[in-house]
């Protein structure tokens, strides 16, 4: 007999990276404090009943089949999707420097593709540089590779009840160090608080004030800003996090 769950959770993070030579791919920097967000991602969603899927350096093709068979598999009341690495606008790299469009992971889950997790909420938040700017309002690297207009708008290709949360604004860097990720590290921190009971909507109100307001990179890049980005098309307030015995 199947056990009921409340939801499933996807992770999928980039720590190193490899490219062969000869290969398409670009050469990336390794991402220190990656591991530190998703360990403490995993035990958080662990922890509030979702069953977690976690991914380390995974090729593009990987990463595709990973989310085909989680479409295949059966949902509870929301999705979640974390993906973290280096990226441009509409495209995250995989293991190999090779990149990934967002789009076609989204698509994979779309209605047509995924009737499993039609009307049902997925969630998708991404720990990615969309571009090279920096944004004036502790950096030791950014999660950025060169941009391309082929790139541009990917991000509003979602499928219905579908919001993307971006740990930084359209054409600006999003900051990694190795005490992890401010937009991660952010979210853990109100996911494993009395704000969980919150709707989605007002957390990531919270996210964005937290990470604009009380974050400052340092070091080689000090005095930048960050600012998450919200695309959403759900028509309806969803509490992801909530406790389990909170269902009103």
């Amino acid at each position: 007999m199947s056990i009921a769950i409340r939801g499933r959770a996807l992770i999928i993070a980039m720590t190193d990276f490899h490219n062969p030579s000869g290969d398409r791919g670009i050469t990336l920097e390794r991402r220190k404090g990656v591991k530190r967000d998703t360990n403490r991602l995993f035990k958080a969603l662990s922890h509030l009943g979702y069953k977690v899927s976690l991914h380390w350096d995974v090729s593009a093709k990987e990463i595709h089949e990973i989310y085909q068979k989680e479409s295949e598999l059966p949902q509870g009341e929301c999705f979640i999707s974390i993906l973290s690495s280096h990226g441009k606008e509409g495209i995250i790299y995989d293991f190999y420097g090779e990149p990934v469009y967002l789009r076609e992971l989204y698509n994979i889950l779309s209605p047509e593709n995924c009737p499993a997790l039609a009307g049902i909420p997925k969630l998708f938040c991404i720990q990615a540089c969309r571009g090279t700017d920096m944004d004036e309002g502790v950096v030791l690297e950014t999660d950025s590779g060169t941009c391309d207009a082929d790139t541009f708008s990917h991000s509003w290709d979602i499928p219905n009840d579908t919001v993307v949360m971006f740990a930084t604004s359209e054409g600006y860097v999003a900051f990694q160090n190795p005490a992890g990720s401010v937009f991660l590290q952010t979210l853990c921190d109100i996911i494993e608080s009395e704000e969980q009971d919150l709707s989605l909507s007002q957390i990531f109100t919270l996210i964005s004030y937290d990470v604009a307001y009380n974050f400052q990179s340092h070091g080689t890049y000090g005095g930048y800003k960050e600012m998450p980005c919200l695309i959403t098309n759900l028509t309806k307030e969803v509490r992801p996090f909530r406790r389990m015995g909170n269902i009103s």
